[in-house]
């Protein structure tokens, strides 16, 4: 069977050196394992995500020398098999509807989960059906959240296998331990879907064996097995590539305005330029 990677980027702001260097890594590793580099353009948060840097987005990647099959998946355009994957987990009695605001939720002292967000208290999931039905009725926005006790009990144990050499293939078992993430969002108060459902039922349509991405989402992991089981789908093996940082040390963003792709490209810098200080010439 052939290997399939993917760069998947959300088209909320333009690229940086640190999509480049994970594209171009995902390249390198489908070459290795003489497979195909998909492109998806994660859009589902319709609020942020803007035509023109999709457009961006093809612009730089073949700027950098990527190319990829067509057509192009976009989250947008799938939010029904998003929905289908959520009812499966509905009808296995694991989502519960969250009405808590995010001034509330920050008010509570609770543990941290991976990302630095307070772990979840469980506040909604005492409330009893009539309470729920009630504050439904009433139009009070809700997301879905996973009871993770009960998921972790209904997947049981948890592996995944993480790549330590991809050009050998050489890889090793970890355990997966989703219970610090506790019970995380799987669908948004203003998105009826979240990251988590559309990237496992994505890499599950497109045949997706091998999910390459930065250090930033190992711990993410753990959510991906779970729902990989639970909604019977294959399992990728993963590789966690190492993140590109400022002159600081800190990791860039978009959000932090870092030097975009596209801004590089105007300035003058060639793609060959950008290739060698991530270390792909």
């Amino acid at each position: 069977m052939t290997a399939r990677l993917r760069f998947a980027p959300s088209p909320n702001g333009p690229l940086h050196l640190g999509h480049a260097y994970s594209a171009l890594f995902a390249q390198r590793m489908a070459r290795e394992l003489e497979g195909r580099l998909l492109l998806r353009i994660e859009d589902i948060d319709t609020a942020r995500c803007k035509p023109e840097y999709t457009e961006w987005v093809f612009e730089d990647l073949a700027w950098l020398g990527l190319s990829w099959p067509a057509p192009v998946r976009r989250q947008s355009e799938h939010l029904a098999a998003y929905t289908t994957a959520l009812d499966r987990l509905e009808r296995l009695r694991l989502l519960y509807p969250c009405f808590c605001t995010r001034k509330k939720l920050n008010a509570a002292r609770t543990a941290k989960d991976p990302d630095g967000a307070p772990v979840y208290p469980g506040i909604c999931k005492l409330r009893t059906a009539q309470e729920r039905m009630q504050l439904m009725t009433a139009g009070t926005p809700f997301a879905l959240r996973l009871d993770m006790a009960k998921a972790i009990v209904a997947a049981g144990d948890l592996r995944f296998r993480e790549l330590v050499n991809t050009a050998s293939g050489e890889a090793e078992t970890l355990n997966a331990d989703p219970k610090v993430w506790g019970d995380v969002i799987l669908a948004r108060k203003d998105i009826a879907t979240s990251y988590h459902i559309a990237v496992v039922v994505d890499d599950a349509v497109q045949g997706i064996s091998h999910v390459t991405r930065g250090t930033d989402l190992f711990a993410a992991t753990a959510i991906h097995r779970l729902l990989q089981v639970l909604l019977n789908l294959p399992q990728p093996q993963y590789a966690h590539h190492r993140l590109i940082g400022d002159e600081t040390g800190r990791k860039l963003s978009k959000s932090a305005g870092d030097r975009s792709l596209r801004a590089l490209r105007q300035a003058g810098v060639s793609a060959a330029e950008v290739l060698e200080l991530l270390g792909f010439a």
